[in-house]
């Protein structure tokens, strides 16, 4: 039988927690709890409250989830702006 495949979803994160866990809301209003993927780990990824991530949860469980990738804002049109 194949594996399923995840469900990826953009959410916000609302607070770190401990041992590396993050509460994620999603745009349905959903809160879950995710752990950064290994290889945000590995490069060390920052994730604050207040940053846009892509969740990636599982089918099967709809309460957990893991942070594939932390999303950028578009902040070039500032620094554009400062560096003048």
């Amino acid at each position: 039988m194949p594996k399923q495949q995840p469900i990826v979803v953009e959410g916000t994160v609302l607070e770190a927690l401990g041992s590396g866990l993050f509460k994620v809301e999603l745009p349905t209003g959903q809160t879950i709890i995710c752990h950064p993927s290994g290889k945000m780990r590995m490069h060390m990824i920052n994730i604050l409250p207040g940053d846009k991530v892509i969740v990636e949860m599982s089918p099967y469980d709809l309460t957990k989830g893991r942070i594939s990738r932390r999303v950028l804002t578009n902040t070039s049109d500032s620094f554009k702006n400062k560096k003048k």
